[in-house]
């Protein structure tokens, strides 16, 4: 009796597999491409961290707007102080795919990274965004001064994108 279970049962499983093997193929074959490295894990080779390079582009911007502002008749010595509201970034290039079925739909993006050679992979810049300000502040020793201080704002302003209601100019020792 068990032995007759067994055989029927062996015929009704070949009879499937006969019928659903394209199916049961297609299912093995998107298992093992899951399976598969993608290599989307690995992060392209950057210069310096993003920390780093916000940190670093906020004091070279200060620097030098102490030292033009510095040369503004009666301003003196100038030290000026920015806030961020948004930091530098870099929009990559992206390859997008998209797939539609009829009851599906997948979109696919991946970085676009050329090879140097040896090895290194770099990503491809599209844009560059330069940082957001949220204001600034100007002591120097001709801030009391309302012809300085006007011409001052106007430069900060002109050269970061703030209005002058974001800009404070102090006197300084």
């Amino acid at each position: 009796m068990k032995g007759m279970d067994l055989t029927k049962l062996g015929e009704r499983l070949q009879g499937l597999l006969g019928k659903y093997r394209y199916v049961l193929l297609v299912i093995a074959a998107g298992v093992i491409l899951l399976l598969l490295p993608s290599g989307e894990g690995r992060m392209p080779a950057q210069s310096a961290a993003p920390s780093q390079d916000r940190t670093a582009e906020v004091s070279a911007m200060e620097d030098r707007l102490e030292e033009v502002l510095s040369q503004i008749e009666g301003a003196g010595r100038v030290q000026v102080v920015l806030t961020l509201q948004a930091g530098p970034r870099q929009i990559w290039a992206r390859d997008t795919s998209q797939e539609e079925g009829e009851d599906t739909y997948r979109q696919e993006e991946t970085l676009v990274v050329v090879s140097r050679g040896s090895g290194q992979e770099e990503t491809i810049p599209v844009q560059q965004i330069s940082p957001q300000f949220r204001g600034a502040l100007v002591v120097c020793s001709g801030g009391d001064d309302p012809a300085v201080r006007l011409s001052l704002v106007e430069a900060v302003s002109a050269l970061t994108g703030l209005g002058s209601d974001k800009i404070s100019i102090c006197k300084g020792k």
